[in-house]
């Protein structure tokens, strides 16, 4: 059997931005994937399909697997013929064990690549404005455990070199020993107003940061109840977070918002979120499934030729429309001398992607702009297709039909309502840990708020409530909710300024 190959990959500090090009690549090249517990999970829909995916933990004092055993996992896996894709948080050589895996993998005859990452030591203090070096201020730089192998005879470190001879000092996993590290640092001459940072889930949206001086830096992680992952600056650069700290002044930093759309749909607004400092909890309400029956649409492709129009209302209706196309031996040739419209601008890009020109777009993304664009365009007994949800709003068809226009409403999709994460979310609620909750539709609104009885819907007081329109709005209203913001638009941009715009004046 052909021997496979292990890739010693930085997956680095936690914002998935940050894993390299080659990383990415050596991810989805993977049949297994091994991850710790600092890798961002994000990273996983690299992956192809089929992947084996194996997570062992490295939380400190809760280790699923020993090294040990992760080390013969690596050697088992890939001596079966498999490309391991062996994830570390950071870099895999810099307080990672990365170089006792690549050892016990030479040992093995194993061939191994190690893929640098972008470690927690250079980018945590970036995302808390605090440069590593300045020629004003330092010209020197240490990283250094603040946790040494247990096993060990004594201590290596030489304390009364580290405190006088090196400007700035990067400790990792050395919050539970802070007052260790302090003492032995102020005992060897390091000068007790030394400034000190505690970065704790660094380049992340939950990013803590404390600041204090080696006299009192004890004292204030304390109070702040700061716990690992955390990583400690020391040193005179320090002082000039008060000048660069730009991450957490992000207009939504830490802010936790509550996601109701469904999961096929939520990518690109959870990640316009995170863009603004945001913490986006992904709560879907709604989740998009086959109809009961195809009969109707499967009748409707047949007869695709009697369409003088097609409306699509949502990607959801472009992508299930399309897949049944396919199944019935057809292709977008079918639609050939068929006009299309689309309800906004995301529908419509997922028409043109196809290599499909839209015909017409009203300027207001629901069923009254349809019927106010399409009034001049359509002439009496033309027959349009309307593929869309199997509950959704009459007021389309039924206002084409006073027209005198034929309307074939087909079912595509339906929408149900998953019980995934109900009970974490009313905890969280009940905790006041959810900032805002997001509506983008009726169905989104009706199917959360019937997560709670009568007595559950006080602990939605306090949150705001964000609806996409004001057809959202109206069912937030009639709920017994009121919506804090409105978007204008109907597109998740504006959407995520109008909630920006919301707490610039909260």
């Amino acid at each position: 059997m052909k021997c496979g190959k292990v890739y010693l990959i930085g997956a680095g500090p936690g914002d998935p931005g940050l894993l390299t090009l080659k990383g990415k690549m050596c991810i989805e090249e993977a049949d297994v994937i091994v991850y710790d517990h600092l890798v961002n999970e994000k990273l996983l829909k690299y992956a192809k399909e089929g992947v084996e995916v194996i997570y062992v933990g490295k939380v400190a004092g809760k280790h699923i697997k020993s090294q040990e055993e992760i080390n013969s996992l690596l050697v088992d896996k890939a001596g079966h013929g498999k490309i391991v894709a062996r994830l570390k948080g950071g870099d895999p050589f810099i307080f990672g064990r990365g170089g006792e895996e690549a050892l016990e993998l030479v040992n093995n005859r194993i061939p191994f690549e190690v893929i640098p990452g972008v470690t927690a030591a250079i980018s945590v203090p970036a995302y808390a404005g605090i440069p590593l070096t300045h020629r004003d201020f330092n010209s020197s730089v240490a990283f250094i455990t603040g946790h040494e192998y247990p096993s060990k005879d004594g201590s290596n470190m030489a304390w009364d070199r580290i405190s006088t001879c090196i400007d700035t000092l990067i400790f990792f996993m050395g919050v539970k020993n802070l007052p260790n590290i302090i003492k032995n640092l102020r005992d060897k001459g390091k000068a007790p107003r030394t400034p000190v940072a505690v970065i704790r889930w660094g380049t992340t949206p939950l990013q803590k940061t404390v600041v204090g001086r080696l006299d009192n830096i004890v004292e204030k992680v304390k109070k702040m109840k700061m716990k690992p992952p955390a990583i400690i600056v020391i040193g005179s650069v320090v002082a000039l977070r008060d000048k660069l700290n730009w991450f957490e002044k992000k207009p939504l930093f830490g802010k936790k918002i509550l996601v109701t759309r469904p999961e096929n749909q939520a990518e690109n607004f959870i990640e316009l979120f995170e863009r603004e400092g945001a913490v986006p909890i992904c709560f879907p309400t709604i989740e998009t499934v086959p109809p009961d029956s195809w009969d109707a649409l499967d009748g409707s492709i047949k007869r695709l030729g009697n369409y003088k129009w097609v409306i699509f209302t949502s990607v959801n209706g472009v992508r299930y429309f399309m897949k049944r196309l396919k199944v019935n031996g057809k292709d977008i040739r079918e639609l050939k001398g068929i006009k299309i419209c689309a309800i906004g601008p995301k529908t419509s890009a997922a028409i043109e992607s196809l290599g499909i020109r839209v015909d017409a777009m009203p300027e207001e993304y629901i069923a009254e702009g349809v019927i106010k664009e399409m009034k001049s365009q359509i002439i009496k007994g033309e027959r349009i297709l309307l593929p869309r949800a199997a509950v959704a709003r009459d007021l389309l068809p039924q206002e084409f039909k006073k027209m005198g226009i034929e309307i074939d409403v087909v079912d595509v999709y339906k929408t149900i309502k998953p019980e995934k994460k109900v009970s974490e979310i009313k905890e969280m609620l009940k905790g006041g840990e959810i900032d805002v909750i997001t509506f983008t539709s009726s169905s989104a609104v009706k199917n959360f708020i019937s997560y709670f009885d009568r007595n559950e819907r006080k602990m939605l007081k306090g949150v705001a409530i964000a609806s996409i329109g004001p057809v959202t709005a109206r069912t937030v209203k009639e709920s017994g909710l009121k919506s804090d913001i409105v978007s204008d638009r109907y597109t998740i941009e504006r959407f995520t300024e109008k909630i920006i715009e919301y707490f610039k004046t909260a």
